[in-house]
């Protein structure tokens, strides 16, 4: 790989990795067609226990976001509080009371998915359209979040590379976990972390962890572990259906090339058409996977279904 010359790595993986047309020129699901129903019933019969993990981060203002391209963290303001019934200002009748409250915030705030229409690379979305007839000021006119709606939920599997590769469970900054990092968290967890075609895919570097124990810091935006640009093949070619990291760019940071931008993003979300979660938390899930030896389990990971959107936040839980 070539540091010097991040186009002709991006074109010749895009050329590779190819998605386009696969499921017909109309085709707005990308790899979540790989995610069938005979796999959701394979992922619902992994649940044994009944042990049940959220993996989503708070919405709240104590959130990681800087402002990195006027992304803030969420402001939730009340509209009706207890104050407001216990004075009778709210013109409710018999003594009855409530409360209500509203939120502003940018989708990709926290614990989200990246949607089809949310990277372009040369101008082009997912499937081969233009990126100007894909988003406008209406939004994602063609794979907005709300396409995936009631899709997004089947076999997880974690691949905790933190822990297996890592020093007490965690990855340094600028940590490229390749192809090869993978096979061996695979080897190393067993059987049940085998990885195919439909699968959801979840991979811990410990950069949350860290996060937590010495404050937010770069988080959002700067330098961490992550999926080097090399994977693209091995997230082709496996056929899963979504990733996700504990990082906030899933990819390696700073980049592998010199002056690039997200290049694994530039091939992976308009080309192979996969979804990329970010900002997951994993850190009980794994806890629970190293003590039992089980690394699958039921995942339901649906976004919230805004129209046009091309990223959303997502309430995702693990069923073991």
């Amino acid at each position: 790989m070539d540091r010097n010359d991040p186009e002709g790595a991006i074109a010749a993986a895009a050329k590779r990795c190819s998605n386009w047309g696969r499921w017909g020129a109309d085709d707005v699901l990308g790899t979540l067609n790989f995610l069938t129903d005979a796999k959701r019933r394979e992922g619902a019969a992994l649940v044994r226990r009944g042990a049940s993990f959220s993996l989503a981060q708070r919405f709240d203002a104590n959130g990681p976001q800087r402002g990195w391209r006027r992304r803030t963290n969420p402001v939730h303001t009340m509209l009706d509080t207890g104050v407001d019934a216990e004075r009778g200002t709210q013109g409710f009748p018999h003594g009855i009371g409530g409360a209500d409250d509203v939120i502003f915030m940018p989708l990709q705030a926290s614990t989200q998915w990246d949607g089809l229409g949310h990277i372009f690379d040369h101008g082009l979305a997912y499937n081969g359209r233009r990126a100007g007839d894909v988003v406008t000021s209406e939004g994602d006119r063609f794979t907005g979040i709300e396409t995936t709606a009631g899709l997004i939920a089947g076999r997880g599997v974690l691949l905790d590379v933190g822990r297996v590769s890592g020093v007490d469970g965690e990855l340094p900054d600028g940590f490229a976990i390749t192809a090869e990092h993978l096979e061996a968290t695979i080897a190393a967890h067993g059987p049940s972390a085998r990885v195919g075609r439909g699968d959801l895919v979840l991979v811990r570097t410990g950069r949350l962890t860290r996060a937590r124990r010495e404050g937010w810091g770069d988080y959002a935006g700067g330098d961490s572990p992550g999926l080097s640009f090399t994977t693209l093949d091995w997230l082709h070619d496996t056929e899963i259906a979504g990733i996700a990291t504990d990082t906030w760019g899933l990819e390696v940071r700073p980049n592998e090339f010199d002056g690039a931008f997200q290049p694994l993003h530039q091939v992976a979300i308009p080309h192979i058409g996969l979804f990329l979660g970010e900002m997951w938390d994993l850190d009980a899930l794994a806890e629970d996977c190293a003590a039992d030896g089980v690394h699958e389990f039921w995942l339901t990971a649906a976004p919230l279904p805004v129209t046009g959107a091309v990223g959303a936040p997502v309430a995702p839980i693990a069923v073991k």
